[in-house]
């Protein structure tokens, strides 16, 4: 009974080697050096893996089970203003947290008992000193997502504002407090 355990658990570990979208840019033994630096957890039905808003400590990858990403809008009434996205193996979340030091954006809840690996900040400095070139492989990876989800951001902000707010907002980002020159 115990080997069929652990075979189920190498498939699984398997199927994330080969399928997450995540590491598909890393070479199998890239791949194996990143995953033996994460740590298996297991969650039940309904537990939290993180809150909104929470600090960013690290990613997931889900070897086993299904989890709901959920971003509430309107605190006073959660329920009537959220969005909810939900995932399943070998899908991967949380990345942002490991690149950037950056707050949770949704809650992580179990919608069915789970098993995850984590890759948290230790995890990445370790990668860093052990397989410096996987590090920056890692951080591309985490760099190309960032850089979609803001296109996609500015296009969508684009088409509910206008083109100079969207830039707007950008450029104050960027540049902070600099004064913008605008045309008469």
């Amino acid at each position: 009974m115990k080997s069929k355990g652990k075979l189920q658990t190498i498939k699984n570990q398997t199927n994330m080697i080969f399928k997450s979208s995540f590491l598909s840019e890393f070479s199998i033994t890239e791949r194996y050096e990143f995953l033996q630096l994460c740590h298996r957890r297991k969650y039940k039905a309904d537990e939290y893996i993180f809150y909104q808003n929470d600090p960013g400590t690290g990613m997931y990858f889900i070897e086993e089970g299904e989890v709901q990403l959920k971003v509430v809008n309107n605190q006073k009434d959660p329920e009537a203003d959220q969005i909810t996205y939900d995932l399943s193996a070998p899908d991967d979340f949380g990345s942002m947290s490991l690149g950037y030091d950056l707050r949770r954006m949704s809650s992580a809840r179990c919608l069915t008992d789970c098993t995850l690996l984590g890759f948290f900040k230790p995890d990445f400095e370790t990668l860093k000193k052990r397989h410096p070139e996987t590090a920056v492989k890692f951080l591309e990876a985490i760099s190309s997502v960032a850089m979609k989800q803001l296109e996609l951001t500015m296009r969508k902000l684009c088409e509910v504002t206008d083109t100079k707010t969207a830039f707007q907002i950008q450029f104050d980002t960027h540049y902070g407090n600099k004064k913008s020159t605008q045309p008469d």
